[in-house]
């Protein structure tokens, strides 16, 4: 009962977390490319923006869960190992588990466990964000973007557009031809099309 109230009194802070660093994510994006998203973002897009970040790639969904589970493993194998000199190194242990009681020592592995996740944790959404802005910037000034939508406006026009983000209230896209991001209201769009296989057929 007394791990599960543990549990039950951090997931809150837990989740607190995940969604500063998915807030940091987001910013360090679109600061690259111009843009202040929190102007741009709805309450429910920044609770579930560290959600959509795990779920936005099998690999990454993968890894962060591998990464979770390692965390959890982390004191056991601490413990066990924690005498190695690689290991202190690596984790930079500065107690060892017979300078302590049984019941000290754990909670200190605990507590190394939780450091050791929070700065994968901040490491991981922050090298996204920094990683995705750069190529993401670099491929506009170099006109090498993947312009496989096409968006139909309310009004009646069309246009070809890469578009490279939207949440809940808006699309965030570069028509082809030019080097500017744009914004748009979802309302404002009546639908969009995904014309790259049907590009590629036309090429053939």
């Amino acid at each position: 009962m007394k791990h599960i109230d543990k549990i039950q009194a951090i997931l809150p802070l837990g989740y607190l977390y995940l969604v500063v660093l998915g807030i940091l994510k987001e910013t360090v994006f679109f600061y690259q490319i111009g843009i202040n998203i929190l102007n741009y973002s709805s309450i429910m897009d920044i609770l579930i923006s560290p959600i959509a970040t795990c779920l936005s790639n099998p690999l990454i969904f993968i890894a962060v869960i591998s990464f979770f589970v390692f965390c959890y493993y982390l004191p056991t194998i601490l413990y066990n190992y924690g005498h190695k000199s690689w290991i202190k190194k690596t984790f930079e242990l500065k107690k060892n588990k017979n300078d302590l009681p049984d019941e000290e020592i754990k909670s200190y592995y605990n507590l190394v466990s939780f450091k050791f996740l929070a700065v994968g944790l901040l490491s991981f959404y922050l090298g996204i964000g920094l990683a995705e802005g750069y190529f993401t910037s670099n491929r506009i000034q170099n006109n090498k973007l993947h312009y496989d939508y096409r968006l139909y406006y309310n009004t009646g026009e069309s246009e070809i557009v890469s578009v490279l983000e939207s949440n809940s209230v808006y699309y965030f896209y570069v028509s082809k031809g030019e080097k500017t991001v744009k914004i748009a209201p979802i309302g404002g769009i009546r639908n969009i099309e995904l014309i790259k296989n049907r590009m590629l057929d036309e090429t053939k």
